[in-house]
Parts: structure tokens; C-alpha cells; sequence
């Protein structure tokens, strides 16, 4: 299996107040530290391609995935805080796979996954996932069924618990989708 991925042009323009007012920052790549360019961050726009934004510095805290369009609010997004860190999401052509594990440090019962899935519970019977394992393309994991609640972004890469990527002890993997060339 080949697996390809593109780096077409992105770009997203960060503002420091709501609705796209006050000084503004542009990039098109990861940006660990918004605050270096701008006092806060309440509203972005994109231009292309998609992003996840995080409520706080290094790719922690809560996030949101945005694709072209325009966000007006940082509530709206279900930010606790503005927004101070992003991530862009690179176009993904190819297949997509990884194995989930019920615990940490990939143990318990596990499953190899290739598709979108609403509902972890109905469709694997597991508990909890609290692992994985992803081997191709990029997938948004939500804490409610349906694709609903807060976000978690996994590219590929060995994730042996969840709180290593600033995620809450609370948080319960309920459903998980793929990021697919859409952006």
C-alpha cells in the first residue's frame, strides 16, 4: 500500500479580537506559540486547506478542527480560552488505518480500524480506548457518539495514552473520523 501525502497551500489568518478585527497574523504551517505575534487570538479565517486550533500553547488543550471559512468567535469553536496554538493538517491521498486499544500503553482488547465510525461502543463493544496505534492518514477522534463534543487530532504516530497530548483523564473516545482530502 502507498500512502501519499500532499502539501498543497494553506494558509490561515489569526486576528486578535472577534469578528476579524484588531492586528492580524498569517501563516501556513504549525505556529506552537500564537501569542508571539499576537496579544490574543479570538477569530480566524481560512484561507485553505485545514487546521486544528488549540486553546493552549504546544498543540495542548482543547481543540477545534477548522477548514475554509470563517469563525467569528473562539466560544463558538467550544474554546475555554482564546485560541494560542495551531496545527495544519496535511492533504492525505492513500489508506487509511489504525489499531485501537480498550487501555493504555496498548493493551486490552484491540481492533484495526479503516473507516469512520459513529459509535465505539455499538460497533467494537469496548469500554474505553485508551491507545492506538495510527499507521495511515489522519483521523479526528470526539468524545460523543455521531462525531459530536470535543476533538482530539491523531497524525500518524504510536500514541500510548492520551493525557501525553494534554487530553483530560476524562476524556472517552466515542467516535472517530478521517480527515479526508476534503480540506
Amino acid at each position: 500500500m502507498s500512502t501519499t501525502v500532499l502539501h498543497m497551500s494553506t494558509t490561515i489568518i489569526f486576528y486578535e479580537d472577534r469578528n476579524f478585527q484588531g492586528r492580524s497574523y498569517e501563516t501556513s504551517s504549525d505556529c506552537p506559540e500564537l501569542t508571539s505575534y499576537l496579544s490574543r487570538c479570538n477569530s480566524c479565517k481560512v484561507e485553505s486547506g485545514c487546521f486544528m486550533v488549540y486553546d493552549r500553547s504546544n498543540f495542548q488543550g482543547n481543540q477545534y478542527f477548522v477548514r475554509r471559512g470563517e469563525y467569528s468567535d473562539y466560544q463558538r469553536m467550544g474554546m475555554s480560552d482564546c485560541i494560542r496554538s495551531c496545527r495544519m493538517i496535511p492533504m492525505h491521498r492513500g489508506p487509511f488505518r489504525m489499531k485501537i486499544y480498550e487501555r493504555e500503553n496498548f493493551g486490552g482488547q484491540s481492533h484495526e480500524v479503516m473507516e469512520d465510525c459513529d459509535n465505539m461502543q455499538d460497533r467494537y463493544r469496548m469500554s474505553d480506548m485508551q491507545s492506538c496505534n495510527v499507521m495511515d492518514g489522519h483521523w479526528l477522534m470526539y468524545d460523543q457518539p455521531h462525531y459530536s463534543g470535543r476533538m482530539m487530532y491523531l497524525r500518524p504516530g504510536e500514541y500510548r495514552n492520551f493525557r501525553d497530548m494534554g487530553m483530560s483523564n476524562q476524556m472517552r473516545v466515542n467516535s472517530m473520523r478521517r480527515i479526508m482530502d476534503s480540506c
